[in-house]
């Protein structure tokens, strides 16, 4: 008798497109391990990094705003699930594997650094051989979840993870095949990221009075809509109808879409990303990242993983440590280690 996992597999096979990953057929984990009786293997990489810590510490880490005091900006863990939102309806009418593509859109930016990517930017002149915060996300699920074991993801969501960045001026889609992920799934959820920030950082800023929304650049407006809803309504049905034209042999933007996003992602750098007003906050964040690097590493058996130093040493446990903070934790580390607190002598009457 098959088990229930078995029949759900088998139902990929009879619904999924040719062209899509199967649960069946992943070339496996780093460790072999007994598969589940009920959730195949992809579905089962979803859970566990919803189950994660570094996933829950996404909600206290910046997306474009430093600890913002409205309720409605995004943070990093709203961006990842808006992502998976995005990525899961182009991977349905595709008929590709959503549950791959959603454990590869929440689990992309687990190795975020505190303070967007300012602080990724500080990390990367403090730890010898640079920071890129896709090699961290893989070390998280590799290595530093589940009490030094990893979460044993498989190959595929690994892989997904690992070729997610496009940097400030990478491609979605039309990169090297050596270079992009080597699933339909991975490829959707590095398009998806760009659509899902390009789109809500837009809201943020228009909201945080950065940006108003008449100063969008008009081209790209003309070609995407004059609201995010429309707009990401546009790219998703471009990259469907895009990718179902050339049979599925890669996820495809039409020239004219690709352009005006990369158009709007350029404009969105100048006008928000690198704007003075918007990230004067950041400058102040750099000093404390700065900071926290040289006193844990001056105190490493205070603060930092006694297994990475033994095993790695102290700037890849000082790394470890300081790339997982939120940004809250950060500040109120900072403040312990460096801001002096008002003497408080013995209490007397007299």
């Amino acid at each position: 008798m098959s088990s229930i996992r078995e029949t759900l597999e088998q139902h990929e096979l009879e619904a999924l497109a040719p062209a899509a990953a199967k649960s069946a057929g992943s070339r496996g984990r780093l460790r072999p391990e007994a598969e589940d009786d009920v959730r195949p293997a992809f579905q089962r990489d979803r859970d566990r990094i919803i189950h994660s810590k570094a996933f829950r510490r996404l909600k206290h880490k910046t997306q474009v705003f430093f600890a913002p005091a409205g309720d409605h900006y995004r943070t990093r863990l709203t961006h990842s699930l808006e992502v998976s939102q995005i990525a899961r309806t182009i991977a349905k009418v595709l008929r590709l594997h959503e549950e791959l593509t959603e454990a590869i859109s929440l689990g992309h930016d687990l190795g975020h650094t505190p303070f967007g990517h300012a602080g990724e930017q500080v990390l990367d002149t403090l730890v010898p051989g640079g920071f890129r915060h896709y090699e961290q996300s893989l070390r998280i699920v590799d290595v530093l979840e589940g009490d030094g074991h990893g979460l044993n993801l498989s190959w595929e969501v690994r892989d997904g993870i690992g070729r997610h960045s496009k940097g400030k001026n990478g491609s979605p889609v039309g990169i090297d095949p050596d270079k992009r992920s080597s699933t339909l799934e991975g490829q959707v959820m590095r398009v998806a990221d760009l659509i899902a920030y390009v789109n809500h950082d837009i809201d943020d800023a228009v909201r945080a009075g950065v940006l108003r929304e008449d100063a969008l650049p008009p081209a790209a407006v003309a070609v995407l809509g004059d609201s995010s809803s429309a707009r990401i309504a546009r790219m998703v049905k471009d990259v469907v109808t895009e990718t179902s034209r050339s049979g599925l042999d890669e996820i495809r933007m039409s020239e004219e879409v690709l352009e005006a996003t990369l158009a709007m992602r350029a404009f969105l750098f100048s006008a928000v990303y690198e704007n003075e007003t918007a990230t004067a906050e950041f400058k102040k964040a750099a000093g404390i990242l700065g900071g926290l690097w040289e006193r844990v590493r001056e105190r490493p058996g205070e603060f930092l993983d006694p297994r990475i130093l033994e095993a790695d040493g102290v700037d890849t446990a000082a790394k470890d440590f300081v790339a997982g903070m939120t940004d809250r934790f950060a500040v109120a580390l900072y403040e312990r280690l460096f801001i002096p607190r008002p003497w408080v002598g013995p209490l007397a009457w007299t």
